[in-house]
C-alpha cells in the first residue's frame, strides 16, 4: 500500500479497488501526486487550457490560489482531439477543486464530467482524502497526452507528476513541505471517454498504474 503521507497515497488504492483510476494524479507512495518530474517531458506546457474551444454550458471549476496545474500542449490542430483533452482538463480540476477547495461547489462539474465506472472511482478517490483528513496544495504537471478517436468515444493516455505537491492537513492547515519527491509521485493513466448528446466528453472508466518508468 503506498505511503499514507503522499498525496497520492491510499487514494490510488481506493480508486484500483473501484476498478477505476484516480484523476489528477494519484502517485502510489510519496507525498505528492502524480505530474511529471522536471525535464521528463519535452514538450511545451501551459497554464490551463483555454476554455474557449469548449461548446456547452460547462459548469465553472476554481482551483484554490495554492493549487495549480499544468498541462503539456499537443498541437494535433484537430478540434476533436483538443475538445477531449480540454474536457478532460476540467475534469482534473473539478476533480482538485473537490478535494482541495469547496466540494459542494464541484459537485455539478464531477458528475457533469463522469459516468459509470469513472464516476464510481472518482468518488471514492475523493471520499479517501475526506476520510484520512488529507488534501494538498502545489502544482501537478500533466504531459505524455495521447488521444485516440473511434466515432463518438476516445481513448486518452497520460502522464501527472506531482513531485512539486505537498500534502495538507485538513484540520489544522499545515502543510508539509519536507516531504521530498520520488518515482511514487508519477502515475500514468488511461481513460476512455464517451461523447454525449450535449457534446460533451465523459469519462466512463479510467485505470491507473505506477509511472515511473513510462513517465520519468
Amino acid at each position: 500500500m503506498p505511503n499514507p503521507t503522499h498525496r497520492t497515497s491510499t487514494a490510488t488504492a481506493a480508486l484500483m479497488l473501484a476498478g477505476a483510476l484516480c484523476l489528477n494524479a494519484c502517485g502510489s507512495g510519496g507525498t505528492h501526486a502524480p505530474a511529471a518530474k522536471k525535464g521528463a517531458s519535452t514538450g511545451t506546457t501551459s497554464a490551463a487550457p483555454s476554455a474557449s474551444a469548449l461548446a456547452g454550458n460547462r459548469p465553472k471549476v476554481v482551483l484554490p490560489a495554492e493549487v495549480k496545474h499544468v498541462y503539456e500542449e499537443v498541437g494535433t490542430g484537430d478540434p476533436v482531439t483538443a475538445a477531449v483533452l480540454e474536457d478532460n482538463a476540467r475534469n482534473l480540476e473539478a476533480i482538485d477543486a473537490a478535494i482541495t477547495g469547496d466540494r459542494a461547489s464541484a459537485e455539478r462539474a464531477l458528475k457533469f464530467y463522469n459516468q459509470d465506472k469513472a464516476l464510481v472511482a472518482v468518488a471514492a478517490y475523493i471520499d479517501s482524502y475526506y476520510d484520512e483528513g488529507r488534501s494538498f496544495v502545489g502544482t501537478t504537471r500533466y504531459y505524455h497526452r495521447h488521444v485516440t478517436l473511434k466515432g463518438a468515444t476516445a481513448a486518452l493516455s497520460y502522464c501527472a507528476d506531482a513531485t512539486q505537491t505537498f500534502p495538507k492537513d485538513r484540520r489544522t492547515g499545515k502543510v508539509d513541505r519536507s516531504v521530498a519527491g520520488s518515482a511514487a509521485d508519477y502515475t500514468a493513466f488511461t481513460e476512455q471517454l464517451r461523447k454525449n448528446d450535449q457534446g460533451v466528453w465523459q469519462s466512463v472508466e479510467i485505470t491507473s498504474g505506477p509511472g515511473a518508468k513510462t513517465c520519468m
